[in-house]
């Protein structure tokens, strides 16, 4: 990649894809060409910069501002071995990898986890970062340690300034020593922009319905048989982790929930990640408004939604109220915003 015409490469990105072009996304692909240089350009200038290098990349934002588009383009033109990861995808690959090893010393693991991540690449994208999880907060900071002493570079995407990081978490002051690697080691950007595009757009949500009434169910039941017409109906075991997860009603690529299926039960990103593998297109039925007595429901509800959109699974719902009136538990506020504007966009058609 020649990086210096990167910012050219986004005018014409924007053009094809009949994009607004907006100055403040503009500025967020100048600093990440300087990022690429300081990184990965070789020059007598960095070598010298090389003890003070940012390692990473961390870009901060409300929904909709386009942060994840900013950083899906600058990754589909890096020319360098790399990844991009759903966090909860790389959470999970390093508990089955010490699962595996079972050693007693942790520290070991971690090495031996990052020594494997750097034989495989250089450069980690992380989409919609954030902790929820206590067992990850305390791993984070020792686990990002080593695969910045590896060399091996980041970019992530939020809604949550690094400050700002498992807020109100459980025993959250063993998890400022991250916070602090994350400050000193990572070029934070906050990109702020008065709008949501996956609102602004002309979309228009032709498979959210609500209420939950006679009329809304015969609407699904219509375009579900015209989905399923011609298509075989069985049910689908899903092994996780010796776990069975049964997915009762399903039709080649199909599946149809009701809302508690998936989320009033102990399940979580696993078991939604091998859901999406089996599917192309969703129902989910009878969602609830969210509020602080069904706080649990909420959290795998956010991130279901996080990981059929990062899997690109088309989904029709239906709901007790409009996006607008949801609800939401305090504190899961703030990420839920990220969960309605996705699913604005994964209901609608353009």
């Amino acid at each position: 990649m020649i990086i210096k015409s990167l910012k050219k490469k986004f005018y014409n990105y924007c053009k094809i894809n009949k994009l607004e072009i907006n100055n403040k996304q503009i500025r967020v692909i100048e600093l990440l060409i300087k990022f690429y240089i300081t990184c990965f350009e070789k020059s007598f200038f960095n070598y010298f910069k090389k003890k003070n290098k940012k390692l990473g990349f961390y870009l901060s934002g409300d929904v909709g501002v386009g942060k994840t588009m900013l950083l899906n383009f600058f990754y589909d033109n890096l020319d360098i071995p790399k990844q991009r990861l759903h966090f909860n995808e790389f959470m999970i690959g390093f508990h089955d990898f010490a699962h595996k090893r079972k050693e007693i010393d942790k520290s070991n693991t971690i090495k031996s986890f990052v020594k494997k991540i750097s034989k495989e690449c250089e450069f980690i994208y992380f989409d919609e970062f954030q902790i929820t999880n206590i067992v990850d907060a305390m791993i984070l900071g020792r686990l990002f340690d080593a695969m910045f002493a590896e060399n091996i570079k980041i970019i992530l995407t939020s809604n949550i300034k690094i400050n700002d990081l498992y807020k109100d978490g459980l025993q959250r002051d063993q998890f400022k020593p991250f916070i602090n690697t994350m400050r000193n080691v990572c070029n934070e950007v906050e990109l702020i922009i008065e709008r949501d595009y996956r609102k602004t757009s002309s979309n228009m949500l032709d498979r959210f319905f609500y209420p939950l009434n006679e009329e809304t169910n015969f609407k699904i039941n219509q375009i579900f048989r015209k989905l399923t017409k011609n298509k075989k109906q069985s049910s689908k075991s899903l092994e996780i982790k010796g776990r069975i997860f049964i997915i009762k009603n399903y039709y080649e690529k199909i599946a149809r929930f009701d809302f508690d299926n998936l989320c009033n039960q102990n399940i979580g990103a696993e078991d939604y990640i091998k859901i999406a593998a089996v599917c192309d297109y969703i129902v989910i039925e009878n969602i609830p408004k969210f509020n602080d007595q069904n706080i649990n429901k909420q959290q795998r509800f956010i991130t279901l939604i996080d990981i059929l959109y990062e899997k690109k699974i088309s989904l029709m719902i239906s709901a007790y109220a409009n996006l607008e009136s949801f609800g939401s538990s305090r504190n899961l506020a703030n990420p839920f915003k990220r969960t309605l504007s996705r699913l604005h966009e994964l209901t609608s058609i353009n």
